[in-house]
C-alpha cells in the first residue's frame, strides 16, 4: 500500500469512525438519560415492582410479534460480524432501548451494556448499508460500534476500543479494526460527556506492592471469581433453556420470570437487587460489614432476569456481583477492600465474556492505576479457570484457552457440543470440532 493509499485509508476511518463515535454516543446519552429517569420513578413509585410480570408479558408479546429479526441481541451482531450476514434491521436500537428502560421501570435485575452495544452496531449498521461499503469495511465498521456503544455508555473509551477487538474471537485481538474502534470509541465518549451525562465515580483503588504471598493471595482470588463468573453463566442459561423447553411463548416465560423476580424482592425484603444497583458496588468500596451472601443475591436476581428474556445487559449486575464478592474476599485474605472490589468488579465479566485485556483497562479507567497489576492477574487466570464459556455462545473460538489450535474458526455454542476432553489442555492436539444444528441460548441483552 503506498503512503497515499495510507494516508486516504486513514481519513476514511477517522471519518467513519467519528460518524459511528457520535451516533452511538448520542444513542447512550439518551439511554443513560431515560435510564436514570427510569430508576428514579421506579424508587419513588417501589408498588410499580409488583407489576414486572405484566410487563414481561407485554413486552414478550411485542418482541414475538415485530422482534423476530433481532432476537439473536448481542449473538446476532457477533455473527453478523463473522459471517457478514443480512444487515441488522434498525429497528433493534429502539426496541431494545425501549426494552430496557421497561426492564428499569418495573425493577428487573438488568444492566446496560447490551443495550448499548446493539443499539451502536444497528446504527452502525444501517450507515454502513446507506454508503455501500465494501464487505470488510462493513465488518470493520461493525466492531467499531459495538466499540462506540460499549465506550460511551461507561465513560470508558480505551476499554470500549479493546472490547470491540476482544469479544469477537475467544483469545484474539481483531487489530484490523482497531483505528476505527478507537475513534469511535473516543468520539462516542465526548459526545456522551458533552450531551451532559455524567457517569458513576468509584473509588479510587489504593497503590499497593506486588510481592510473592500477594500472588499468591490473587491466585485463590481468582478462584472465586471463576466461580462465580461460572455460575451466573451457567444459571443463565439453565433458566433460558428450562424456559424455552416448558414454556415455548415468549411473553409467558417472560412472566413467570417476572413473577420469580417479584417473589424474590419481597422474600428478601430489599430493593437493593433490583435494576443496575450502583449503590451497593460503591458500597462494597467502603463497608466492611458488607454480608458475604449479597454477590450471590443479586447473581440469581440478574440471571432470573435476563434468562427469561428481559432485556438489558449483564456488565452493571456482573459489576455488583464482582465488586461485592471481591470485597468480601479481600476481607478474607488481607487485601484492602477498596482493592478487592476493583479487581472483582472487572474480572468478573472478564471472565464472564472472555474479555480479560479489556476489562483490565477498564477497572484503570474507573477505579485508577492502583488496579495495576493485581486486575491484571486476576483477569488473565478468572480467564483461563472460567473455562470454554461465555455470556455470548456466538464468539468465535480459534484456539482452546490451553492452546490446543481447532481446524477452523467455530462458534463457542457449537464447539462445546462435541469439544475434544485434551482441547483443555495444555499441548493438546487440535480435533475436528464442528457440530451440526446444537443450539446454545442467545443473549438478547
Amino acid at each position: 500500500m503506498t503512503r497515499r493509499e495510507q494516508a486516504t485509508t486513514l481519513a476514511q476511518w477517522l471519518a467513519l469512525g467519528s460518524a459511528v463515535g457520535v451516533l452511538c454516543g448520542a444513542a447512550s446519552a439518551l439511554f443513560l438519560w431515560l435510564l436514570d429517569r427510569a430508576t428514579a420513578f421506579r424508587e419513588g413509585h417501589e408498588s410499580l415492582v409488583y407489576l414486572l410480570p405484566v410487563a414481561g408479558l407485554a413486552m414478550g408479546w411485542l418482541y414475538e410479534r415485530f422482534g423476530a429479526p433481532i432476537k439473536g441481541g448481542s449473538n446476532l451482531v457477533i455473527d453478523t460480524i463473522h459471517d457478514d450476514g443480512p444487515e441488522i434491521p434498525l429497528r433493534m436500537a429502539p426496541m431494545v432501548l425501549a426494552g430496557t428502560v421497561i426492564t428499569h421501570v418495573f425493577g428487573g435485575s438488568a444492566g446496560r451494556e447490551g443495550t448499548a452495544v446493539q443499539m451502536g452496531a444497528s446504527l452502525t449498521d444501517w450507515v454502513s448499508h446507506r454508503l455501500g461499503l465494501a464487505r470488510h469495511t462493513r465488518r470493520q465498521l461493525l466492531a467499531a460500534g459495538v466499540a462506540g456503544g460499549f465506550g460511551s455508555v461507561f465513560g470508558t473509551p480505551v476499554a470500549g476500543a479493546v472490547f470491540g477487538l476482544e469479544v469477537v474471537v475467544l483469545g484474539r485481538i481483531e487489530y484490523e479494526a482497531l483505528a476505527p474502534a478507537l475513534v469511535a470509541s473516543v468520539v462516542g465518549d465526548m459526545t456522551t460527556r458533552a450531551l451532559g451525562i455524567a457517569h458513576t465515580a468509584y473509588p479510587a483503588a489504593p497503590a499497593v506492592p506486588l510481592t510473592p504471598l500477594l500472588v499468591g493471595k490473587w491466585a485463590l482470588f481468582s478462584v472465586g471469581i471463576a466461580l462465580a463468573s461460572t455460575a451466573f453463566i451457567e444459571l443463565t442459561h439453565l433458566v433460558k433453556r428450562q424456559g424455552e423447553r416448558w414454556v415455548p411463548r415468549l411473553p409467558l416465560r417472560m412472566a413467570i420470570g417476572g413473577a420469580a423476580v417479584v417473589v424474590l424482592w419481597k422474600v428478601v425484603g430489599t430493593s437493593d437487587y433490583l435494576g443496575l444497583g450502583v449503590p451497593v458496588i460503591v458500597r462494597a468500596f467502603e463497608d466492611p460489614r458488607l454480608p458475604a451472601y449479597v454477590f450471590a443475591l443479586k447473581l440469581v436476581f440478574t440471571a432470573i432476569t435476563v434468562g427469561s428474556g428481559f432485556l438489558g445487559g449483564e456488565v452493571t449486575p456482573l459489576f455488583f456481583v464482582g465488586a461485592a464478592l471481591g470485597s468480601v474476599m479481600a476481607r478474607l485474605l488481607g487485601i484492602p477492600i477498596e482493592l478487592g472490589a476493583g479487581v472483582g468488579l472487572a474480572a468478573v465479566f472478564a471472565a464472564a465474556s472472555n474479555t480479560p485485556l479489556a476489562l483490565s483497562i477498564m477497572a484503570v479507567e474507573l477505579v485508577g492505576g492502583g488496579a495495576l497489576p493485581h486486575v491484571v492477574i486476576v483477569c488473565a487466570l478468572a480467564y483461563l479457570l472460567g473455562g470454554h464459556r461465555s455470556i455470548y455462545p456466538s464468539q468465535r473460538v480459534a484456539r482452546g484457552k490451553w492452546g490446543a489450535l481447532l481446524p477452523r474458526v467455530t462458534a463457542l455454542r457449537d464447539w462445546l457440543t462435541t469439544k475434544a476432553p485434551e482441547a483443555e489442555a495444555p499441548g493438546a492436539k487440535a480435533q475436528d470440532t464442528r457440530a451440526g444444528d446444537a443450539k446454545t441460548p442467545d443473549d438478547g441483552g
